[in-house]
């Protein structure tokens, strides 16, 4: 986690730069959409592999793909290059961190999970404060190249750490399920035919884009059947839901996120390191939340803590737009960020808690896996929604203060309708615990 956190602030950070220099300014949203859509199979195949198998084989692919994509992604000569390169991190990043989720699941009992969760939003803290600072000194000193390059070179440590912790915890059930990784290929197809529909390609007629959204659309809900818990995409209460609730407020949070330190940049002038310090304190955010959550008794129903982070979400995304405000200072983006990071550590552990209760032990590794599926189909299906209204502005003369006002707002209320739904994540057999 803590070399998921130093790519993903440093990526965040370099990628104004990045589209700028390579061309690409309106394909910048399709840089995170390619990690997302990709990172659908690799968490399908690592989740059967880690249910079958256990999490070794899952966890060294991730880490040699993830690596692999990195380099490639620093030796970039097109935004397109670039694209196919994230992607390649993505299929990497996928199977990471379900075989995380399956470690936490094997080695933890349940009482201690909310604090293993916890440990890994702490993780973030010291990458999310030195990420930034090195990832914006090198793109300044050097090149923005480097904050790919140096990543193979942070995995190392962790790869020799997890040798022994993964030979404890191998060995599967033997189930073979590989017929979900053709729905998960099939629902990646879904998300980048609608992400294309959404972005509009210049010089297609529009009925081009309204049948590839159809199409796409109609390929990712038939195929996520077939990944998700039976009754997530009609939000049966319990598991279904509790795993939808991961796609919604991840939607909300990072598409938020996604534009960021590009805004702060555009409109306020501020550094790639300024922008990248105030996307650095949502390390903090998360880690308080994190905190908080693992100090909730048992007794207390987890339904509530969602509804209540989401709220906070909400609440620190819709006031984004303050920091673009002529006279009020640029970093009070910060405080904004932080409170609504405080509501994603609230939040997805709390999930992640309540998804390993409810799975059987051979089940473990799949609903690993549909939480970060959920993850990627609503959070890219968000961006793309989000893309196209920033491509629209691009195309029209230049992104203004009034779209990433646009932009926030939508985030909020997607985080709103979150906190509407995280009661049907109790399941209707069982009472209500304690609030």
């Amino acid at each position: 986690m803590t070399l998921f956190a130093f790519e993903g602030m440093a990526v965040a950070t370099v990628m104004p730069v990045v589209a700028v220099e390579l061309g690409g300014l309106g394909l910048y949203a399709w840089a995170f959409n390619a990690y997302v859509a990709c990172s659908l199979v690799g968490m399908v195949v690592a989740g059967t592999w880690c249910d079958r198998d256990g999490p070794r084989r899952a966890m060294w692919t991730g880490l040699i793909v993830f690596a692999g994509g990195a380099m490639a992604a620093g030796f970039a000569w097109s935004m397109p290059v670039l694209i196919a390169a994230r992607g390649a991190q993505g299929l990497g990043g996928g199977a990471l961190i379900v075989a995380t989720y399956v470690v936490i699941a094997r080695a933890f009992p349940e009482d201690l999970r909310p604090k293993a969760f916890s440990l890994l939003a702490a993780s973030w803290v010291v990458p999310a404060i030195v990420g930034p600072l090195i990832a914006g000194w090198l793109t300044e000193s050097l090149s923005w190249r480097w904050a790919f390059w140096l990543v193979p070179f942070v995995l190392l440590l962790p790869a020799l750490l997890l040798r022994s912790v993964l030979r404890e915890h191998e060995g599967g059930t033997g189930e073979d399920r590989e017929g979900r990784v053709v729905a998960a290929i099939a629902t990646a197809l879904g998300l980048t035919l609608a992400m294309f529909a959404l972005m509009r390609p210049a010089g297609l007629p529009v009925w081009v884009d309204v049948v590839g959204l159809a199409a796409g659309v109609t390929l990712i809900v038939i195929a996520a059947r077939r990944l998700l818990p039976e009754g997530a995409l009609r939000l049966g209460r319990g598991l279904p839901t509790t795993i939808l609730m991961r796609g919604v407020l991840a939607g909300a949070f990072f598409g938020a996120e996604t534009f960021v330190a590009l805004a702060l940049v555009e409109q306020r002038g501020l550094t790639v390191t300024q922008a990248g310090l105030v996307l650095s304190v949502s390390a903090l955010g998360w880690w308080s939340g994190s905190y908080a959550q693992s100090r909730i008794p048992e007794s207390v129903d987890r339904a509530s803590t969602v509804r209540v982070g989401a709220l906070i979400i909400a609440g620190g995304l819709a006031t984004l737009p303050l920091c673009l405000v002529s006279g009020v200072p640029a970093f009070v983006c910060a405080v904004s960020y932080f409170i609504a990071s405080i509501g994603m550590g609230l939040c997805f552990p709390s999930i992640a808690v309540q998804t390993l209760r409810l799975s059987p032990e051979d089940q473990q590794g799949a609903n690993s896996a549909a939480l970060q599926i959920s993850d990627a189909i609503l959070s890219s299906l968000a961006l793309g929604v989000l893309g196209i209204i920033h491509s629209s502005a691009v195309a029209d003369g230049g992104a203004t203060v009034l779209t990433y006002d646009t932009l926030w707002w939508l985030c909020a209320v997607i985080a709103v309708g979150g906190a509407l739904l995280a009661g049907r994540m109790r399941p209707a057999d069982v009472p209500a615990l304690r609030r």
